[in-house]
């Protein structure tokens, strides 16, 4: 005898699902097509490393987005570069490393990424004591 199921019923539980699965080819369909214009665009070298991809080689080159944001594609691919695999991921580490130490988007664009000044009343306290 089955067991009942527990939580969500069965019908949501196949929504769900079909949604999640639309999810993830929509995803698929939009990587695919500003990977091929990425690929017709842009050299076949890594902008990090520098090294070369052709043959089936070419399929470790990733697309990164400099702005981070995978929706914003415009058609001169000026938000692209293209990385390798082990380049995109360790660029992708270090935004989750800033990310992890407080920093983030704001961090990049020049604002201050600390606000304790430990030094800020030194001058005066040198003038107190001459």
């Amino acid at each position: 005898m089955n067991a009942p199921a527990r939580g969500r019923g069965a019908a949501s539980d196949d929504a769900l699902a079909r949604l999640v699965e639309q999810a993830r080819r929509e995803r698929e369909t939009r990587e695919r097509g500003y990977r091929e214009r990425a690929l017709r665009l842009l050299p076949h070298v890594c902008a990090r490393c520098g090294r070369d991809f052709a043959g089936p080689r070419l399929r470790e080159l990733t697309v990164h987005h400099k702005d981070h944001d995978h929706h914003n594609n415009p058609a001169d691919g000026s938000n692209w570069e293209m990385l390798c695999v082990y380049c995109h991921d360790d660029e992708h580490m270090r935004e989750l490393e800033q990310r992890a130490r407080g920093g983030g988007p704001a961090a990049r664009a020049g604002a201050p990424s600390a606000t304790h000044r430990p030094f800020e009343s030194l001058a005066g306290l040198l003038k107190e004591r001459k």
